[in-house]
């Protein structure tokens, strides 16, 4: 993991994210690229006249001053860290910035305790995660000496989801000594499969993704929902990032060809990181 993207707008939250990326950074000999999108109107930046043109220099060097002052932290000294200003004003665009600077990773806070109307849908994350063709980390609270050494990636194992295993398993073995486990949560009703059922899918799919060896990592969960499998689960098992794949289109809210719930998203304090199928 060489280069880590992280956005920040001067909040708590990407604070929460930044002192991540730099635990990251110290443990993987990292770059941290610190991202700033300054969100106001093309014409006060590139008008030529003189009010608009010193009204524009004046945001910049104002937001500069400000990203001088917010990465002035111990935790970040010795680090490689590059400060950048766009004047994106969508989040959405943030994969553009990735693509450029050849980042490995985003890295985002997000809160997690009004809803998730307001967290992931329509919210910058959302944008963020839709959009993203790289891994994108969400964390929700802060993290102290952060370190991945257990990781779950739940999915439903259709072949959709090949691609996004697949990178996801390239990242955890970049990573030193992470444990990942496969999870599956089998459902009650129309959607309940016998053992036979489960195995006989997850074979399949790992067959597929030439990782049959990854076999014995798989556990199989009863819960009344998938949310609640996952929650649950990542609980009782201490695990420091829940991993899914994610739909460009439909985003966040649609991970399981059905909707991921407020219980998983907005109560887990657990980080999230998703891969776009």
């Amino acid at each position: 993991m060489k280069k880590i993207l992280v956005p920040i707008d001067f909040s708590e939250c990407s604070e929460y994210a930044l002192k991540v990326a730099a635990n990251f950074a110290k443990e993987y000999d990292s770059e941290i690229i610190a991202l700033h999108m300054l969100g106001r109107s093309d014409a006060v930046l590139t008008n030529s006249q003189t009010k608009e043109m010193l009204e524009g220099i004046y945001y910049i060097k104002l937001a500069e001053k400000r990203f001088e002052e917010f990465l002035d932290k111990d935790y970040l000294k010795g680090l490689v860290v590059t400060d950048s200003v766009y004047n994106y004003k969508n989040f959405n665009e943030l994969n553009t910035v990735a693509i450029e600077k050849n980042a490995d990773l985003i890295i985002m806070g997000s809160h997690g305790s009004s809803g998730i109307s307001e967290v992931f849908v329509g919210s910058n994350t959302e944008k963020v995660v839709r959009n993203s063709d790289i891994p994108v980390l969400v964390i929700k609270k802060e993290e102290f000496n952060f370190k991945i050494k257990n990781v779950v990636f739940a999915c439903d194992f259709l072949e959709e989801n090949l691609t996004a295993f697949k990178n996801a398993m390239k990242l955890f073995k970049s990573l030193d000594n992470v444990k990942v486990k496969l999870l599956y949560v089998n459902l009650p009703g129309q959607n309940y499969r016998s053992s036979k059922e489960m195995e006989s899918r997850i074979k399949e799919f790992l067959f597929k993704a030439d990782a049959l060896n990854r076999l014995d990592d798989v556990v199989y969960y009863n819960d009344y929902t998938v949310e609640d499998g996952i929650f649950h689960y990542s609980n009782k098992n201490d695990i420091d990032i829940i991993a899914l794949p994610t739909h460009g289109r439909r985003g966040l809210a649609h991970f399981f060809a059905g909707s991921i719930s407020e219980d998983l998203v907005n109560h887990s304090k657990i980080p999230v990181i998703t891969f776009k199928l």
